[in-house]
Parts: C-alpha cells; structure tokens; sequence
C-alpha cells in the first residue's frame, strides 16, 4: 500500500514529457473540433462575460487609488487585478479566443483537422467572446459607473492606454500578448494542481497587464465600455484596436507558440 502512495506521488510530481504534452494538447483540441457550434458558441460568450470582470477589477482600482498612490504602484496594483477574469474563464473552462490561437492549430499541424474546420471554431470562439463582452461592457457602463464604483475618467485612461499607438505598436503588441497566451496555454496542461494553474495564470497574465499588452477579448471590453459613455473614444477607435490586436494575438498564439512547439516536437520525433 506505502509503495502504491509513493509511485502514485512520484507519479503526480514528475515533469510530463514534451511529447506527452503534446498529446494532450491534441486530445484537448480534438475534443473541441468535436463539440457542437452550439456549445461552443454558449461557452465562449460566457467566457466573454466572465473575462469582464477583470476589466471592472481594473477600473475599480483606478477609480478608487488615482492621486493617492503614485503612478507607478497604481500601474501596478491594475497588473496584479488583470489575470482576475482569466483566473474565472480557465478554471471554469470557459472558451477564451486566445487560448485557442495555439490549440485550437495542433489537429491541423498533425493533419486531424482542415484549415475551414480552424478557421470556423475560430469565428464561434471570437465572436462569442465579443459578445459576451459587448453584454458585460453594457452593463458596466451603467451600473458600476452609477453607484460610484467605477467613474467615466478612469475608463479613459484605460481605453486611451490601448489607443493612443499606431497600427503596427498595437499589432507588435497583440503578437507579443498573443504568444503569452499560448505559452499559458501550454502550461497549464503542464500543470497537475489546481493552485500551480492558479499561479501560472496569476504570472502569465500580469506580465500581460503590466506591458500594457493588447489582448483582444479584454481590450475589445474596455475600449467598448469607454465608447458607450466617453465621446473620447470613437468607434473607429474601437475597430481599429481589435483588428490589430486580433491579428497580433494570432500570429502570436500560432507562429510563436504552436509552429515553433510542434516543429520542435517533430524534430525530436525524426532523431529518434
């Protein structure tokens, strides 16, 4: 009985191999192509919602500490409060567009998928996700704005944040948030407990909010929220953030992480 405990320890503590990550996150695709539209569609608007909070999180805290903390620590105080929403959609195992960037690619790289069936989960995942987003984003924009949570300042300084760069800085941007999100992606299959994926999204993410990244689904919500009670912000604002930033979290979630993983897997596969 001790020797069954002890190997099924060493079992749980033991690094996965690169290939058997690999599996899983193969597995884990699969199982996703599989899925009816329907689901998937319901799962990545509730994804959509959930993320939000991240946002409101991110607006409370600088309703409440702008001018009387410095600059800098409230910069950091909002990073720390980024990964709340990530934390909720992950866990919960909600669909998220930018996880899919890399395992939603892996059946197609091996040859169990087509391109169309890549390019239409994408589009069930994406739009549900904006969705979900526009539907919280509404919400926050009266209730939290008027019981005093969250003031209209605050959501511009968030939005102009996201805003004020040209096209190829948001593009750059997305791609390097992108391929955050792939790695987390890629970790957290990695991980056997729940309170190591925690840490892994709380590190991954914050690096997001810290940089000032552009993450597709979070940014489409902040930018949405400000255009519903700024005139500050445009709508061709709007657009233009969430083109680039989406571009940018593909290329990011697919070169980086899914061609550079799966290239590296297969190379390994031919030496031997």
């Amino acid at each position: 009985m001790e020797n069954r405990i002890r190997d099924l320890k060493e079992a749980l503590n033991k690094p996965k191999d690169i290939r058997e990550l690999m599996d899983e996150q193969l597995n884990k695709a699969l199982h996703e192509h599989k899925r009816s539209r329907k689901e998937l569609f319901m799962s990545a608007i509730t994804a959509g919602l959930e993320i939000g909070f991240s946002v409101f999180l991110m607006a409370t805290i600088h309703t409440k500490l702008y001018g009387v903390v410095n600059d800098s620590f409230l910069d950091l105080l909002i990073a720390i409060s980024y990964p709340l929403g990530f934390i909720f959609v992950i866990l919960g195992r909600s669909e998220l567009f930018t996880e899919h960037t890399t395992v939603a690619t892996m059946p197609v790289l091996t040859g169990h998928a087509t391109f169309r069936n890549l390019i239409v989960l994408w589009a069930i995942i994406y739009f549900g996700n904006l969705i979900g987003g526009y539907v919280f984003g509404s919400i926050m924009a009266v209730v939290p704005v008027e019981i005093g949570a969250v003031d209209i300042d605050s959501l511009v300084a968030l939005s102009n944040h996201l805003i004020d760069h040209p096209w190829y800085i948001i593009g750059g941007s997305g791609i390097l948030a992108g391929w955050l999100m792939g790695l987390l992606s890629w970790l957290v299959v990695s991980s056997q407990e729940t309170i190591s994926r925690i840490v892994l999204i709380a590190l991954v993410t914050s690096v997001i909010g810290i940089g000032g990244l552009h993450h597709s689904i979070v940014g489409s919500i902040e930018v949405f929220t400000t255009l519903l009670v700024s005139p500050e912000v445009t709508v061709t604002d709007y657009f233009n953030v969430q083109l680039w930033a989406t571009i940018g979290n593909i290329i990011g979630g697919t070169v980086f992480v899914a061609f550079m993983k799966f290239s590296h897997i297969r190379k390994a596969n031919k030496k031997e």
